[in-house]
């Protein structure tokens, strides 16, 4: 039996070289990008107005004030959209403009609208009379303020947002790079499993809830999780006809919750070496979910994970294991890790790295707070539902107090 820090450092270096394809934009939310994007065109592409007003060249304003002022002829309006194109330029001229209409050549300044003086009325100016001085750029966005040619965009590794579809479609940009999504089929296993809708169910089974939560998982992430259905203890042969399967499809990952210890059931661990997997580790000192399993096809790029069968520890099998493995094979950065300070005590072995059901919270000080919430048996789910993150307590350390900060992730993570 491995570490958790050890297990972390194979899956750093065991995971799946996934192709890249091109996609369009509009259907590119929730995929990674596979190359850093970059901006074809600065943006805004010319300087414009940030506020209604009129534009001026600054320097024919020097020296103004209200002891000496000057009437400057109005040669057009220019609203956002136009054509800023003036073929009647004088000097000690204006034109009207809109916010984010273009400011063309010679000018380089606006007056707000609110501190204009009309000549010789505002219902029918042919001037305004500027009474002080501008100072040049006043209300001016400048070319390339914003996106400069070759600028970042989104990143290689990155997750594209509906944010980063408003940068894209401003920019021109219409095709992009991804990462080939991940495709898991998820298998529960053991003759206890019955359908999650069966009103009648005896004592000695449980209703299946592996297979509908990580369906659901997957749903909200980057990721597809498909639902293989359950396999009964006495159906090896069923389970290695879906190996099969997986092996010729284009299915990533293959994972199963239950049948991967040591006991008189447990067939998969034997099948899956029968089938040319090479096991990388079985068994990590972690609760929930010490049973668990990493295994590589040694002739394609494919993995098998055995997840523990109780809901608990399957799920943080899940969050702890096969998630980082996913963002590594999709170029991600690392997830970052949240700090908080434990409000309650919590005790654990010494040698094992617990993944506790915890409520973080803020104070009415603006302080991260922790609770381990009661009732972290790996079969009880109320604490799962009441949890909103889940609280790191490492190896090395049996006993936490009150004050003591700790490393926390959310329970399904954002990006």
């Amino acid at each position: 039996m491995i570490t958790y820090p050890e297990a972390i450092s194979l899956i750093d270096k065991i995971y799946l070289k996934l192709p890249n394809e091109k996609i369009s934009i509009l259907n590119s939310v929730n995929r990674v990008c596979a190359e850093d994007i970059l901006s074809p065109s600065a943006n805004p592409s010319s300087n414009n107005a940030a506020f209604d007003g009129f534009a001026v060249i600054a320097k024919e304003t020097k020296g103004l004030s209200s002891n000496k002022t000057k009437k400057f002829k109005i040669l057009k309006t220019i609203a956002a959209g136009d054509d800023p194109k003036i073929n009647n330029f004088e000097k000690n001229s204006t034109v009207e403009i809109m916010t984010g209409g273009l400011v063309h050549e010679p000018f380089d300044s606006i007056i707000p609208v609110e501190k204009v003086k009309y000549f010789p009325s505002k219902e029918k100016p042919t001037h305004i009379i500027v009474d002080e001085q501008v100072k040049k750029f006043s209300y001016i966005r400048f070319a390339g303020e914003d996106y400069n040619l070759k600028d970042v965009v989104i990143k290689n590794g990155e997750l594209i947002q509906p944010k980063h579809i408003m940068a894209l479609t401003t920019l021109g940009i219409v095709e992009i790079k991804v990462k080939k999504q991940p495709k898991i089929i998820f298998f529960g296993t053991g003759n206890e499993i019955a359908d999650y809708k069966d009103k009648n169910v005896p004592s000695w089974k449980v209703r299946n809830s592996n297979n509908h939560y990580f369906t659901s998982f997957g749903k909200s992430l980057y990721f597809q999780i498909i639902d293989g259905g359950i396999i009964k203890d006495d159906e090896p042969d069923k389970l290695k006809e879906e190996l099969k399967k997986t092996l010729s499809s284009d299915i990533d990952i293959f994972v199963t919750s239950g049948a991967i210890s040591a006991g008189k059931f447990d067939f998969i661990p034997k099948l899956i070496k029968e089938f040319g997997f090479e096991t990388h580790f079985k068994g990590v000192a972690i609760k929930p979910g010490r049973p668990i399993m990493l295994s590589k096809f040694k002739q394609k790029e494919k993995l098998f994970f055995g997840l523990p069968g109780n809901p608990i520890s399957c799920a943080a099998g899940f969050r702890f294991f096969i998630y980082p493995l996913i963002r590594n094979s999709l170029g991600m950065p690392k997830e970052k890790k949240f700090k908080a300070k434990l409000i309650n005590e919590y005790s654990k072995s010494e040698n094992f790295t617990h993944f506790a059901r915890c409520l973080m919270s803020i104070s009415d000080q603006g302080i991260i707070e922790l609770e381990v919430l009661q009732g972290q048996q790996s079969n009880r789910i109320k604490s799962f539902v009441q949890a909103n993150c889940w609280g790191i307590f490492p190896g090395g350390k049996e006993q936490f107090k009150s004050g003591d900060i700790i490393e926390w992730v959310p329970l399904i993570p954002s990006s």
